[in-house]
């Protein structure tokens, strides 16, 4: 059976607090424990007032925190953003808080704009250089330093494993070179995904982490009791969703009725952004379990983490529930 896991974007509604974000997490890391999903991973954003996970290295300690045997991580920490000392250092502390809970996945994108990289010190040149930060970043964990007399302290007891994410064949490529897993992002990037499946396949290079590729696929999920209430889950998220888009563009606002933003989507400039949620199911346990089932099998997934993206959080809390029932998990 196909592993699940969720990724959790940490949302602030209209009217929330960061902090009641925060504490939502939380909640939907203990519904996941207990529905016996493998993991929980957040993503490194910025300058998105609707994301709180922007500092993921701490939102993963804070829900380790309250949380007893899940496993955490981020997916991903944008390498490129950082020096690969300091996340190391911060990922063997956590590792070192919480043994054999803690996850790595790594990316290579900005998470972010343009205006906002620079605010980071990031110029464009900045991901040239993400697959020798990454065996930097391993040496470090390992306790077996690529740069004389630098060691990251703490070093835990075992390395914290790490996963290459990505949207594209760069990502596929590396992973499949150093024998890492490999995690793609389809719930937003659709385009690639089977290509870039395929290539890491086709070219995996066993290592000492990892004798056989590991593949982790991305898709959004509206589980509900009936069709129609996920489908209205789904329609409100994503009318939501391209508020967000359209007001960090130059309109710099959000204000358009659900009307406006429909047309928007059918457009052809908005179809471009319906298709960024190609890989979404919406619909009963049943209809929910189908659509991951064909899609993990399209793909060769040997796991698939999940958004549950609807709005209100005891709507993303029973779907959480629902699609483990239906998948047949067990903690």
């Amino acid at each position: 059976m196909t592993a699940l896991s969720i990724l959790d974007l940490a949302p602030v509604a209209k009217g929330q607090t960061a902090r009641e974000s925060f504490q939502a997490s939380v909640e939907l890391a203990r519904t996941a424990e207990r529905a016996g999903y493998k993991r929980v991973w957040y993503a490194e954003h910025h300058n998105m007032a609707s994301i709180a996970s922007t500092a993921t290295s701490v939102l993963i300690g804070y829900v380790a925190a309250h949380t007893e045997s899940i496993r955490l991580g981020s997916g991903g920490v944008m390498l490129p953003n950082h020096s690969p000392l300091v996340i190391a250092e911060q990922f063997g502390t956590l590792e070192t808080l919480y043994p054999g809970r803690i996850d790595l996945g790594l990316g290579r994108a900005p998470g972010t704009d343009q205006q906002t990289m620079r605010a980071l010190r990031r110029n464009n040149t900045s991901a040239d250089s993400f697959p020798q930060d990454v065996l930097e970043l391993q040496g470090y964990l390992s306790g077996n330093s690529r740069v004389p007399g630098v060691q990251a302290v703490p070093v835990a007891d075992r390395p914290v494993p790490l996963y290459i994410l990505g949207s594209s064949l760069f990502g596929a490529q590396l992973a499949a070179q150093l024998g890492l897993p490999y995690a793609f992002a389809s719930h937003f990037a659709p385009d690639a995904l089977h290509e870039a499946a395929g290539l890491y396949h086709d070219t995996f290079k066993p290592s000492e982490h990892l004798a056989e590729p590991y593949l982790i696929t991305a898709a959004n999920v509206f589980a509900a009791d009936d069709h129609d209430t996920a489908v209205e889950q789904k329609t409100v998220a994503y009318r939501a969703r391209a508020r967000m888009m359209i007001a960090r563009g130059p309109s710099g606002t959000a204000d358009f009725t659900d009307d406006q933003i429909d047309a928007f989507l059918a457009s052809p400039n908005g179809r471009h952004l319906s298709a960024m949620t190609r890989y979404t199911a919406a619909g009963t346990p049943d209809e929910v379990r189908a659509w991951l089932e064909d899609f993990a099998a399209s793909t060769r997934s040997d796991e698939v983490i999940v958004t549950h993206q609807a709005p209100a959080l005891p709507d993303r809390l029973h779907s959480v529930e629902l699609t483990a029932k239906a998948m047949s998990l067990s903690a």
